[in-house]
């Protein structure tokens, strides 16, 4: 009876819920013992389970659950336990029925998600398959969460009968540590936590074009609601948006025929979105120009790029006062002004943009043709804070592996309002902040500069933003300049491109009430490679590494603990492209074969595996035989003065070979203070700056991050010129 029950809530699910399988094949048919573990986002899953995995499982329900009249029919037709989770003797139970060889379905969580992403995980079921030596089998559900059967309404569009798609990665065993308390429980639930956000990172498609992903968004929150919105006014829904990517698609083929890659010089604005998507639309990829860079270093870049045609605004040319940069850029390469393109939009082009964003998928695949998940999405150029900018090559599965990693991190729900003045041209503005929450239907409020700092924090209280993005740089100006209340709605503020400076998160902590998650990423992983998040934060660190990705500590001389970090996943690029080899991309390799990216960073990971930033590899000095990490002097000098900015460099020293010279815009800075602050961090004096020089402002780059070449060469010009304020 059962069998037959189950077959025909197969056909049912596959008729209603066009239910999708994945990585089936991976089901153990002969382990002996095997705890089925899943994530819990509806009234659903428990039945979807039932359907469809090949041996019908016993389910672990709770017994306060078991109570409500609409579960009594399901439990009665499978067998299940019912458990209290309050009494401390459910573990036996549970462990009981794996060691009679039974398959056991439990939900980690506890309880369904009120988030749309995971939540608590509870450490019982690992206990529970480690006393019993039972395999772990991870199973994802996606799409159930749009049911009417979710606990999400009021936080997005349900939908009666949305697409559902169950993903099955391959069974394993927890390894444990030697003995039986609390370190060994520890140990166990940290490793099922962190394959259960595993789990949400590979239940997520990511081989396919960004357009397609784009347009299941679409589908999946077809409400017609706003998901774009910026400085100028433009509120776009869905379908406004592709229209007008569609028109513009059009009206750029004239001119860019025959192109592949195109230069894009616009703001943070729905224009630079809708061009983005206009340009992906034909199969060409975009490569996002920094417009805070030099003139020599955009016209690099777009002959790295091997760039003919750059769209920009008049506009914007004039309000940011780029004049003289974009005469220079039009001498040697075609410059397509929008506004120029805007009157050949005529009824009749408007009229096939919206027929063709009528039936989008089938407008792309015939504009576009066969576009794959490893073609280049975009193109970025570092900040050239070290050395000259590289172009780095983004496919469109380095982007949505990206965007599935952070999904899988943080608790974003298209009820959120995020607020991103973050510039484009920088992958945390692209990325992070500004693909991440379209993909996950959430309205994004783009600004145009985050250097408004009275601004920002007025439209976030006018927008009621719930997600903001930034960098210590721009936070600390936010925090100061906001009434504290102007923040009244915001329960995530994520942070990254530069070390969250403690005076910043005493600020946000006691002004705002707010956490701020500090992250790491690098624009080779597009970005994200880790961060805290209200999951998982532990001050002084950048989290956790982000699922999907491996990683290995290269040895550096002079450092104890920790190593140079090299990591390979899928959000990694496809390559470089360099100045010397234009068009040529480069792939990543380090010592261990190709694949893998040297990140330049040096780091420490403890045991629960979080990572501490120590520096870049580039930025320690070799003083007195010692590695003495820029980033520590750094630290020190913010203990010192809180209020002002500083960056530390290594300058070449006739007799010593190197020497630290401190840039401060402190002005009454005293060296004294720097030899306390060492005293009482425990630090050797070699810490300590041979030079300190007082300045107005610190070199920083669009992005927000030191602008560490500018630095020096200011450090070594007041140097040589005998104007330093040095004691």
């Amino acid at each position: 009876m059962r069998r037959l029950l189950q077959r025909l809530a197969r056909y049912l699910f596959r008729g209603l819920f066009r239910v999708e399988l994945r990585g089936w094949e991976h089901y153990p048919h002969h382990e002996p013992r095997l705890l089925i573990i899943a994530n819990h986002v509806s009234y659903l899953d428990g039945a979807l389970l039932a359907a469809f995995l090949p041996d019908l499982p016993v389910f672990v329900i709770n017994t306060h659950m078991a109570r409500h009249w609409w579960i009594k029919p399901f439990i009665a037709i499978t067998r299940h336990i019912s458990i209290d989770p309050t009494n401390p003797l459910y573990l036996k139970i549970l462990i009981q029925h794996l060691k009679a060889g039974e398959r056991v379905a439990v939900f980690p969580e506890g309880r369904i998600s009120v988030t749309g992403a995971l939540m608590k995980i509870y450490e019982g079921p690992a206990l529970a398959a480690d006393k019993a030596d039972a395999a772990l089998l991870p199973v994802y559900i996606e799409g159930a969460q749009y049911s009417l059967l979710s606990r999400l309404g009021g936080k997005m569009r349900r939908q009666m009968l949305p697409h559902i798609r169950l993903t099955l990665l391959p069974p394993r065993r927890l390894t444990a540590i030697a003995g039986n308390g609390r370190a060994r429980r520890q140990y166990l639930g940290r490793q099922l936590d962190e394959w259960m956000t595993e789990l949400a990172y590979a239940g997520t498609v990511i081989d396919q074009p960004l357009v397609v992903s784009m347009l299941e968004t679409w589908k999946r929150h077809s409400s017609g609601g706003i998901v774009l919105e910026d400085a100028q006014g433009q509120r776009l829904g869905w379908r406004a948006l592709f229209t007008r990517a569609f028109i513009l698609a059009e009206l750029l083929e004239a001119t860019c025929v025959g192109q592949r890659n195109v230069g894009l010089l616009l703001p943070n604005a729905a224009a630079a979105v809708i061009s983005l998507l206009a340009l992906h639309l034909r199969g060409r990829v975009p490569v996002i120009l920094n417009f805070t860079a030099g003139i020599h270093d955009l016209i690099s870049a777009c002959r790295t790029a091997e760039v003919r045609t750059i769209c920009t605004s008049r506009t914007f040319v004039v309000t940011a006062n780029l004049q003289a940069p974009i005469a220079a850029l039009s001498e040697r390469f075609q410059m397509l002004f929008l506004e120029d393109v805007r009157p050949r939009a005529t009824l009749r082009v408007k009229l096939r943009g919206l027929a063709q964003a009528l039936v989008p998928e089938h407008s792309f695949r015939h504009w576009a043709g066969a576009v794959r998940g490893d073609d280049p999405a975009v193109i970025l150029f570092t900040s050239g804070s070290e050395r000259a900018p590289k172009g780095v090559v983004l496919t469109h599965r380095n982007l949505l592996a990206n965007v599935a990693q952070a999904r899988a991190m943080l608790d974003i729900m298209p009820c959120d309002v995020i607020l991103n003045p973050l510039p484009l041209f920088h992958a945390f503005g692209l990325t992070t902040a500004t693909l991440t929450p379209l993909l996950l239907g959430t309205r994004v409020i783009l600004y145009p500069s985050p250097l408004h700092y009275h601004l920002i924090p007025e439209l976030a209280y006018e927008r009621s933003a719930t997600v903001l993005f930034g960098t210590n740089t721009f936070l600390m100006g936010y925090g100061r300049h906001a009434d504290p209340y102007d923040f009244f709605r915001v329960r995530l503020v994520v942070m990254g491109a530069e070390p969250l400076r403690e005076e910043t998160r005493r600020l946000w902590a006691e002004k705002f009430g707010l956490r701020i998650s500090e992250g790491y990423g690098l624009t080779e992983a597009s970005p994200v490679v880790a961060t805290n998040s209200r999951r998982h934060h532990r001050s002084g660190t950048v989290g956790k590494l982000a699922p999907g990705l491996d990683y290995y500590l290269e040895p550096v001389a002079g450092i104890v603990e920790g190593g140079l970090l090299c990591v390979r996943g899928a959000n990694v690029m496809a390559g470089y492209l360099r100045s010397e080899q234009p068009g040529c991309v480069i792939p990543p390799q380090t010592q261990r074969g190709l694949g893998w990216h040297d990140t330049g960073d040096i780091v420490r990971i403890d045991s629960d595996g979080f990572i501490t930033l120590l520096g870049r590899a580039k930025r320690f000095a070799k003083i007195g035989g010692e590695m003495i990490s820029l980033t520590t002097v750094e630290q020190l000098a913010a203990d010192c003065w809180p209020e002002d900015q500083h960056t530390a460099l290594n300058l070449p020293d006739p007799v010593k070979g190197e020497s630290i010279v401190l840039l401060t815009t402190h002005r009454d800075a005293d060296r004294q203070e720097l030899i306390a602050a060492t005293h009482r961090a425990g630090l050797s004096e070699l810490h300590l700056p041979r030079q300190v020089i007082v300045v107005r402002e610190i070199p920083l780059l669009g992005s927000g991050k030191p602008d560490y070449s500018g630095a020096r060469r200011l450090a070594e010009k007041l140097s040589e010129a005998g104007a330093a304020d040095s004691t």
